[in-house]
C-alpha cells in the first residue's frame, strides 16, 4: 500500500482556500495512481466521507471532488492527527519527501518501488506549506526520498503530482520486466 500524505504547515487552527486546493488536487492523482491519501493536522472535522464531502461541494477540480469522494467511499481517504510518538504502522513505512535527503536515510524512487512490488507499505509524507516538512518530521521519518533524483525543488502541487506518477511507472515497468512475478 501506498499512501501520499499531505503534512499541514499553513494553520492548524483555521482551514484555508490553499488547504481546500491542495486537497482537491490531490483527490484525483492519488485515485488515478492507486495510491491511498491522507491529511495529517488539518482542522477538519468528521468522518472522511463527511470531509470528502464537504470539500467536494467547493471545488470543480476533479470532477467536482468526484475522485476524492471514491477515496473516501473506499476506504482510502484518511484523516491523521499530528504524530506524537510517530505515524501509526498501518500505513507503512514514514518517507520524508525533499530535494535534500540525508544520506544514511535516503532511498530512492527505484528501491521504494521495488520493495512496495515486494510487499512493503510507504506513507510518503509532502509538507504543505511555505517551510515543507518539519524537522521533527525528517527526524521520525526511516527514510527521505527525493523523487527528481536531481535535487530539483519542486512546488507542493508538483510534486503531489510527480511522485505518484513517478513510482507507479516505475513499478509498471518493473512489473513488466518481470513478467508479472513478484520481485
Amino acid at each position: 500500500m501506498l499512501t501520499m500524505a499531505l503534512y499541514n504547515t499553513y494553520d492548524p487552527k483555521r482551514l484555508h482556500e490553499a488547504h481546500l486546493r491542495a486537497i482537491a488536487r490531490a483527490g484525483p492523482i492519488a485515485y488515478a495512481y492507486g495510491f491511498h491519501l491522507a491529511l495529517v493536522g488539518f482542522p477538519l472535522v468528521g468522518k472522511p466521507l463527511d470531509v470528502a464531502e464537504e470539500i467536494s461541494s467547493h471545488t470543480t477540480i476533479g470532477e467536482g471532488g468526484k475522485y476524492l469522494l471514491e477515496l473516501a467511499q473506499k476506504n482510502r481517504f484518511h484523516l491523521l492527527d499530528f504524530p506524537k510518538k510517530g505515524f501509526p504502522p498501518q500505513f507503512g513505512i514514514p518517507v520524508a519527501t525533499t530535494r535534500k535527503p540525508s544520506g544514511g536515510k535516503e532511498i530512492t524512487p527505484l528501491e521504494l518501488a521495488e520493495r512496495t512490488l515486494g510487499g512493503e507499505s510507504f506513507l510518503l509524507l509532502i509538507g504543505l506549506g511555505r517551510h515543507g516538512l518539519p524537522k521533527e518530521i525528517f527526524k521520525t521519518a526511516r527514510y527521505h526520498m527525493d523523487i527528481t533524483g536531481k535535487r530539483v525543488s519542486l512546488e507542493t502541487c508538483t510534486a503531489i503530482g510527480a511522485i505518484p506518477a513517478r513510482i507507479s511507472t516505475l513499478m509498471e515497468a518493473l512489473k513488466w520486466k518481470t513478467g508479472g512475478r513478484r520481485i
